[in-house]
């Protein structure tokens, strides 16, 4: 063998050993798609999640954060999960197209406050919808996220059902927001968010009921002046990952994953009450009042509409919540 051939080997040698250094270093690449934007608490806390899962595996597990639906509409992101196209999501309620008992991350009238929330979502309910989802959706709940409670906004004041009057009041294609609105004597009009800001400038419609994150970002204070605090629902939304790829994981990695979604979840908890507090201080900047409502009434009067619009598989659950 010739030197100069020597080091040709060598030469190869040390490339080879550096790209399989490069590719221990990175194992695994989770590509995590969502519909919120980079100024959302659900985003800067899928950062976070991602921070921490390549610290805690040394770089072998790469997070990628693909916000505004930028890797594809909710629903289509659950689907690739379970065809095997996509890692990981932030999705709730519409995994009740597998899992029923995800309908109950948005009962109207549910959770009393915040931290009924939280005994719920951390408790042996939140257990059995989570056990459900990876089940039937083949996808699993790593850590839960707060969602702002909606509100109703209007150009006045609306502190009681019987105030509403017929309201002609924008809610999503939602069966359960429908019948709940008419029961409590609205007139829903079913609505893509998209046209809600024209409907209102042209009188179309006279209301619109959403978190404050959305009712800021969407400008409505351009077009309604009061926000009524029904908080008529409160719910959380999931961080999760594809069964699948959880199931390839080593339960060391599966540890490593779980612990920073615990991190993901402490964090975004503080963002999103930080969030909510600047985002109505905004509001009231400009111009908009803050009304407190008879939030019993309402939840008096939505409760029928409410049992019969749900699946009767999670009627019970829903009857022993209002109970509490």
């Amino acid at each position: 063998m010739t030197f100069s051939t020597f080091k040709t080997i060598a030469a190869s040698c040390a490339i080879a050993a550096l790209m399989a250094g490069a590719a221990a270093a990175q194992e695994v690449t989770l590509k995590l798609g969502h519909l919120a934007n980079e100024a959302n608490s659900w985003h800067k806390a899928s950062l976070k999640f991602a921070e921490e899962v390549k610290a805690r595996t040394e770089g072998r597990i790469v997070v990628e954060v693909y916000p505004n639906d930028s890797l594809g509409r909710e629903i289509d992101l659950i689907n690739g999960m379970q065809l095997g196209t996509v890692e990981m999501t932030i999705t709730g309620e519409s995994l009740q197209n597998w899992a029923p008992m995800a309908a109950l991350l948005a009962v109207p009238y549910a959770y009393k406050s915040l931290e009924h929330m939280d005994e719920v979502a951390s408790g042996e309910i939140g257990d059995q919808i989570e056990a459900q989802i990876i089940e039937t959706a083949q996808i699993r709940p790593l850590a839960y996220f707060a969602r702002g409670p909606r509100n109703l906004t209007a150009n006045r004041a609306i502190t009681t059902p019987a105030e509403l009057d017929r309201m002609s009041l924008r809610v999503p294609n939602v069966p359960l927001f429908v019948d709940t609105w008419l029961a409590l004597g609205a007139q829903p009009t079913p609505m893509a968010f998209s046209e809600v800001f024209t409907s209102l400038q042209n009188g179309t419609i006279a209301g619109q009921e959403n978190p404050l994150a959305l009712i800021q970002s969407a400008s409505l204070n351009e077009v309604q002046s009061h926000v009524n605090q029904t908080e008529h629902v409160r719910s959380w939304i999931y961080l999760t990952i594809a069964e699948q790829v959880w199931q390839g994981l080593s339960p060391e990695d599966q540890a490593h994953l779980m612990e920073a979604a615990a991190v993901a979840q402490e964090f975004e908890r503080a963002q999103f009450l930080a969030d909510e507090e600047a985002i109505r201080k905004d509001l009231e900047a400009k111009g908009m009042t803050f009304v407190e409502v008879d939030q019993t009434a309402f939840a008096a009067g939505s409760r029928e509409a409410v049992l019969k619009s749900v699946h009767e598989s999670i009627r019970p659950v829903v009857e022993t919540l209002f109970a509490n």
